[in-house]
């Protein structure tokens, strides 16, 4: 905890004085422009609410100098009632005001936040395996909330306070020029403070923002089953709860610096408004001694300068108070800033009914190479922890300003694996079976990858049927692959709702039938809710052998005409094991398939078996062929497959 004054805060560093970028609120423009109407109207009511507010003065004016100074009984009667109807009609149109602001605030939000959301869908698995989840929620969640503060509140602000400030400003001129000149003495003692304390706001803001991430990051990484499960394993329950409590602690005191700060400056306001009320009063007492207006234009202009130097201060404010809430908005176009790696062509055609022959001609890829596009991003290096949070300028948290060009200055990423694949060239015919087979780390599971275009090939290319897949769009292709990887994914949601991901439309019946192919059926029906039981976070309330069979049972209801599958199963019991093996054979039938063979039976069913060695295809043909050659393929059966000879079929 903080154990200094609020007063040590007021500092900054003239290096981080805000440059608002005109590109940034253009953007932000953009997604206002639907909703141009309403803020037509919203102006309306901002005006019609500002002239509304020059009304009281001017009725004290008129008590004091006209029916109290003639004892006019009924036009006092009147102008007091003027002083309640003047509220009410404020009020109700500051209802109207209040509907169209949010209106339009939720609404923007609502657009940004679905931009956000389907923006992060589309980016590639790369992507996701370099950022933090807790920090994509946290620019999808905190981020979006603060921009919608800054739509609904900031903006809003400014227009009101300029409007107030130039209608005030003119009638206490029509009233006497003098007293207003006298008021706007003290304008220069509003400068310092609100500039100083602004910035610091400024800083706190962004900090908060960060603290907040990391928070996110720390809840997605320990509270879903799995780090919960590894957390409860290495005893760590405690220095986790430790490291949540000190960033709790730490977004704490940023809430009462926040808090101090901003009482602080109201303080340092209210004194100079005091001042300029104070000599407006002098001045102006000493015209009326002169004879040069009367009392009621003194009590008027008072009241104006209550209504006059809160605008001003935060107009004077008001670009560091614009900048430090466009933070929200920067942060989440920064995201909206990553390109997409794997997008369809402009030409793309729709894959609609296939054979399913695969051919790779001569594919290599890199995660390195494919990395460097991603790694020299800043933002993508701001997701993953890499670099410092860049502030709205442009500068480092540090404070040095970022000269060079952001894909030229940034510290490039380097990724854990090596180049995966060189030169690899394999044709699969219509209803194939080929199995991959290799040491770890040969490049089976990239090869996996690349058929339903997680990734693009370095160089080469990979057809279906004839079509490169950068050709054909992403949707139809991903209708024609089946894959089911190692580790199995399903919704916290129901057995159905899992099997429905692969065909919404399908009926009961079909679920189960694909059910009984994958062997889970009776399993599920045995189930207290059966098809409506929850399967838990991650499938959790499910054994291993169990969220398999879903997971085959899934692929065989989506009907894919290529198949794609990591075969292992050594982690589980012989008797789930064997479940799935039968559930394989009606999925891998008339099927073009890929797998990552772990099992002799498998291999044996092959048509075709490709041995992989340090990213290259270093054998390829049958079982009994490749044990003739007696090379590596041999050597894996003796060391892996031999054992489980017993299991063939």
């Amino acid at each position: 905890m903080h154990t200094g004054g609020w007063w040590q805060y007021i500092q900054y560093d003239e290096k981080d004085k805000t440059q608002l970028s005109l590109p940034l609120l253009r953007r932000v423009a953009q997604f206002a422009r639907p909703y141009a109407p309403r803020l037509g109207l919203l102006l309306g009511a901002i005006l019609i609410s500002a002239l509304i507010g020059l009304i009281p003065p001017l009725l004290y004016r008129a008590i004091i100098d006209n029916a109290i100074a003639q004892n006019n009984l009924q036009l006092l009667a009147l102008l007091s009632l003027g002083l309640v109807l003047v509220p009410l009609v404020d009020g109700l149109i500051g209802v109207g005001q209040r509907y169209l602001s949010s209106r339009v605030g939720e609404s923007l939000i609502a657009d940004l936040r679905k931009t956000l959301y389907e923006h992060m869908q589309n980016m590639s698995l790369r992507f996701f395996t370099n950022v933090k989840t807790g920090e994509l929620i946290s620019r999808l969640d905190n981020d979006v909330i603060g921009a919608q503060r800054a739509v609904t509140g900031t903006f809003i602000s400014i227009i009101t306070n300029a409007i107030d400030v130039i209608l005030i400003l003119g009638v206490m001129i029509a009233l006497d020029w003098r007293l207003t000149l006298l008021s706007l003495l003290v304008i220069p003692l509003f400068i310092l403070p609100a500039r100083r304390v602004g910035l610091v706001l400024r800083k706190l803001v962004k900090r908060q923002y960060q603290l907040n991430a990391e928070l996110d990051a720390q809840l997605a990484e320990t509270l879903n089953v799995s780090g919960a499960l590894l957390t409860k394993l290495f005893g760590r329950q405690k220095y986790e709860a430790q490291k949540f409590g000190a960033n709790s602690e730490m977004l704490a005191d940023i809430g009462v610096e926040q808090a101090l700060v901003g009482r602080g400056l109201f303080l340092m306001l209210g004194l100079v408004a005091a001042v300029g009320t104070a000599i407006v009063y002098f001045g102006g007492g000493v015209l009326v001694m002169q004879g040069a207006f009367t009392v009621g234009t003194i009590i008027a202009f008072a009241a104006y300068l209550g209504q006059l130097y809160g605008p001003i201060s935060t107009l004077i404010n008001s670009r560091v108070d614009l900048a430090t809430s466009l933070v929200s908005f920067e942060r989440v176009f920064e995201t909206l800033n990553i390109p997409i790696e794997i997008q369809d062509a402009a030409d793309a055609v729709e894959l609609k009914t296939i054979q399913g022959d695969l051919d790779f001609e001569n594919v290599s890829f890199s995660y390195l190479a494919a990395s460097e596009t991603a790694s020299q991003n800043p933002y993508v290096q701001e997701l993953m922890g890499e670099l410092e949070p860049r502030s709205a300028n442009g500068n480092g948290a540090n404070g040095h300003a970022q000269t060079e060009d952001a894909t030229e200055q940034s510290a490039r990423i380097t990724p854990t694996r090596r180049e995966a694949l060189q030169k690899v060239t394999f044709q699969a015919r219509a209803g194939q079976l080929v199995a991959l087979v290799g040491p770890s780390g040969a490049g089976k599971t990239t090869i996996t990858y690349l058929i339903p275009r997680l990734y693009d090939p370095t160089n080469g290319r990979i057809l279906i049927d004839g079509h490169d897949l950068r050709a054909v769009t992403q949707e139809s292709l991903a209708q024609q692959i089946g894959m089911v990887t190692q580790e199995t994914y399903l919704f916290h949601d129901t057995v159905r709702a899992n099997l429905l991901y692969a065909k919404p439309a399908a009926t009961q019946a079909e679920i189960e039938a694909a059910a009984v192919a994958a062997n889970i059926h009776d399993f599920i029906a045995k189930l207290p809710k059966g098809y409506d039981t929850i399967v838990g976070e991650r499938g959790y309330r499910l054994s291993g052998g169990e969220k398999q069979r879903v997971a085959i049972a899934r692929v065989i209801l989506k009907n894919p005409r290529i198949l794609v599958l990591d075969e292992a199963t050594s982690s589980l019991d012989s008797a789930s094991e064997a479940l799935i093996q039968d559930a394989l054979k009606p999925l891998m039938r008339n099927r073009t398939s890929v797998v990552i063979a772990h099992r002799l039976s498998t291999i044996l069913a092959a048509d075709m078996i490709l041995v992989l060695d340090n990213g290259q295809i270093v054998e390829s043909g049958t079982h009994a062929e490749l044990l003739a050659r007696d090379g590596l393929y041999a050597r894996l059966y003796r060391t892996q497959f031999r054992d489980h000879a017993p299991q063939t079929n």
